[in-house]
């Protein structure tokens, strides 16, 4: 009983240790809990504040990054932006282009239709051309079997045969050429000597003379009676030839009372022969080597004669000019016509006329004066040169030592030499103007229109020429071409082609020159 008891203590014993034991067990575990729930709800606090901390810092990155991501948004806005404006700029100028280049294709397809037109023309040519080959060719088969024939003859020949035979078809084939030839030739000179011939006396009658050639290639000389007509023609007409033969002039006499004429293509030599005549019949001795003597001495006489007319021209025109070279030049004018105009009152003229056009357009009317005066000096010297008036005259000014303003207004007042200078423009209005006043020059409207119109269509007679005129009183022929059908080869040719007609025709007596202008003109219109 008392060990049941015992069992009964103990268990109760146990059994209230043991619920002591879970009791403190639990009673610790419930603390334990408390104080981790309290450090959780710290740690949480912290990992809140923590958290918190981070997503301020979080926010403030992204609106950082937000800002720049904007910035760097709006920066490349406005680079695409820029971009884009060069691009429609570049796409406006595209546009512009490819318009410019649709017009340049419509002009370039008219062109090619043209072309095209040229090409056909010349295919049809071409074709012309091919049946003439086919001709020559069916000719060459012919030959070549007459040649097979003669080779398969000369084969059973020997070879001496054979070179007699080649020799003697040679010989006859080139008498048949050389015939041909001649007759050619023959007819060729024929036709083209009268009109050379006529050309050679037409150009020595322009140069030597004018329109009315009795009047002036002749001038009376008086003699007081009849008896010095016989001393002049001599025993058997031997004062007479030597009167000629050192004077270079003619004398006529007939039964014209109470004078002789002097007769001479060359006017200062008639005007020389004519004072040595004067001063012969004067003198009352006439003699050959008298002849000779006053000749000599008039010669003399007549080279200061012409120096004291050309400085009293100059005095009169207001020109200094300082060699006698020059001023006797200029005085052999005065026996030089043009047209029936006297040539030196001319060029007086033409200075006078330079000198007002100069004044009223502020130029220097000295040297236009000069120009003036001197612009046909070259007609003093055209017997001794060959070339225009124009640069012959400039060329001798030019060694004279004139200014280089006067030579080049000199050279270029028919244009026939470029000048940089007005004075040549000056010096051909002025030529103009004196040359074309009523009574100047004697020509009838008739007969320039003839001889312009004659020159102008002798040029539209060649393929390629659309349009022609005729400058400077017939000097200068300017001749315009199509560029689609002439090329510049064949523009130089034609310039020869129609200078050479000119020559052979005698359109024209003297020197024509002849320009041929060819020219490619492109049009663009700006909008």
């Amino acid at each position: 009983m008392r060990f049941t008891w015992i069992m009964m203590a103990a268990a109760l014993g146990l059994l209230s240790g043991f619920g002591l034991g879970f009791w403190a067990r639990t009673v610790m575990l419930m603390r334990r809990s408390r104080l981790v729930s309290a450090r959780e709800k710290t740690r949480r606090q912290d990992a809140e504040r923590e958290a918190k901390g981070i997503v301020r810092e979080g926010e403030i990155q992204a609106r950082s990054a937000v800002i720049k991501a904007r910035e760097a948004f709006e920066a490349s806005v406005k680079e695409q932006r820029r971009e884009i404006n060069e691009t429609m700029s570049n796409l406006n100028a595209r546009e512009r282009a490819i318009s410019q280049r649709e017009d340049n294709l419509d002009r370039k397809a008219e062109v090619l239709d043209r072309k095209q037109e040229v090409i056909d023309r010349k295919t049809a040519d071409a074709e012309a051309m091919q049946t003439a080959a086919k001709a020559l060719s069916e000719e060459a088969g012919r030959a070549r079997a007459q040649a097979e024939a003669k080779l398969q003859k000369l084969g059973g020949m020997t070879r001496e045969d054979a070179r007699k035979e080649l020799f003697e078809q040679a010989k006859e084939d080139i008498r048949k050429d050389l015939g041909g030839f001649l007759i050619r030739e023959k007819e060729r000179v024929e036709k083209t000597a009268a009109k050379t011939a006529q050309q050679i006396l037409l150009g020595a009658m322009e140069r030597y003379a004018g329109s009315h050639v009795a009047e002036y290639m002749t001038r009376s000389v008086p003699v007081p009676n009849e008896e010095i007509k016989g001393r002049i023609i001599g025993r058997e007409g031997r004062n007479i030839r030597a009167f000629e033969q050192v004077t270079g002039c003619s004398i006529l006499v007939d039964d014209t009372p109470g004078m002789v004429v002097v007769s001479a293509a060359d006017p200062l030599r008639r005007e020389l022969g004519s004072l040595t005549l004067e001063r012969l019949i004067a003198s009352g001795r006439i003699q050959p080597q008298r002849v000779e003597e006053l000749y000599e001495l008039e010669r003399q006489r007549f080279a200061q004669h012409l120096t004291d007319i050309g400085q009293q021209a100059a005095t009169e025109a207001d020109v200094n000019i300082a060699s006698d070279e020059v001023l006797q030049t200029l005085g052999r004018l005065a026996y030089r016509l043009s047209y029936s105009q006297n040539v030196l009152r001319h060029s007086q003229e033409v200075a006078a006329y330079a000198g007002l056009l100069a004044s009223e357009l502020g130029l220097d009317p000295e040297t236009a004066r000069k120009v003036g005066l001197l612009h046909d000096i070259g007609k003093a010297l055209d017997q001794t040169a060959q070339g225009p008036h124009a640069l012959i005259g400039a060329e001798f000014l030019r060694k004279q030592g004139e200014s280089e303003d006067v030579v080049e207004g000199v050279a270029g007042h028919h244009g026939e030499a470029q000048t940089h200078t007005v004075w040549a423009v000056l010096a051909s209005v002025a030529d103009t103007l004196s040359s074309v006043r009523p009574g100047a020059r004697f020509e009838s409207i008739d007969r320039y229109v003839n001889r312009i119109g004659k020159l102008e269509s002798l040029a539209m007679e060649f393929p390629g020429v659309t349009r022609a005129f005729a400058y400077q009183a017939g000097r200068d022929l300017r001749i315009l071409v199509d560029a689609e059908k002439t090329s510049d080869a064949e523009a130089l040719l034609l310039a020869r082609s129609v200078a050479a007609k000119i020559s052979q025709d005698g359109a024209m007596p003297g020197q024509v020159r002849v320009t041929v202008i060819r020219e490619t003109r492109c049009v663009e219109y700006a909008h």
